[in-house]
């Protein structure tokens, strides 16, 4: 049997809510959504499986800044065979950076998960590296952070000053490096837990162009999103 629970009757802007089943219906509903849950996750490791075999495409010798001064694409890697890199996203002289990029990067404490995989986690940006370097630490940002400012790489990764944000993954033979895969826009969102955890939830993102059931909460794209202010007050050290 099926009900409908009423919203609170004290609050006008309540939400619907699901309807109410017995246990029973409600496992034998869990299980027909197991079931596709589970040919999603066969069907991703068929996509895993076939990124495994694309080929590569040897880089030639590219030159970014760090903390310490210009470095080598290869130098990046820190003595691992494959390397990731998110592009972050560079407006000169603004105060707060894309808050997209700001809240991707912040969930990542550090990149030392991946070292057991023989593979380091780096943000690159298109920003000048002394600003670069103090806005990481303003957001409590972890992971290392280069520039690509006086480089053709972050251009030619698909990331140009300007531009959106991108991810990139590359692999080292000795001193040669080869890009492997790359994404951008909705491609990085199974990268990240925000969204694994929000699509989870019973009024999931919350966003208008989501299929919801009648009565669901809706807001236009970004409006639940933090700001690159509220990243930095939970995680960084904000000036007073």
């Amino acid at each position: 049997m099926t009900s409908t629970p009423d919203p609170d009757p004290d609050n006008d802007s309540a939400p619907a809510l699901p309807p109410v089943v017995d246990a029973e219906s409600w496992r034998a509903e869990l299980g027909a959504l197991r079931a596709r849950e589970k040919a999603a996750t066969r069907e991703l490791d068929a996509i895993a499986a076939q990124r495994r075999r694309l080929p590569m495409v040897e880089l030639p010798e590219y030159t970014l800044t760090g903390p310490d001064g210009p470095v080598r694409l290869v130098d990046l890697f820190d003595g691992a065979r494959q390397l990731v890199v998110y592009h972050h996203m560079w407006s000169p002289g603004a105060e707060w950076q894309c808050a997209g990029c700001t809240g991707y990067t912040s969930q990542f404490r550090d990149g030392e998960f991946l070292r057991p995989f023989d593979a380091r986690f780096v943000v690159v940006t298109q920003g000048e590296i002394g600003e670069a370097l103090a806005y990481r630490e303003k957001v409590g940002n972890q992971l290392p952070w280069f520039s690509t400012a006086d480089s053709p790489f972050g251009a030619d990764m698909d990331a140009p000053a300007g531009g959106g944000f991108g991810l990139n993954v590359f692999l080292r033979d000795g001193d040669r490096v080869y890009r492997t895969w790359h994404t951008g826009a909705r491609g990085s969102e199974q990268l990240s837990h925000t969204f694994a955890f929000t699509d989870l939830l019973p009024y999931g993102r919350q966003e208008e162009w989501q299929d919801v059931p009648d009565g669901w909460p809706q807001q236009p794209t970004y409006t639940r999103w933090p700001s690159s202010a509220d990243i930095a007050a939970h995680y960084g050290r904000t000036p007073a």
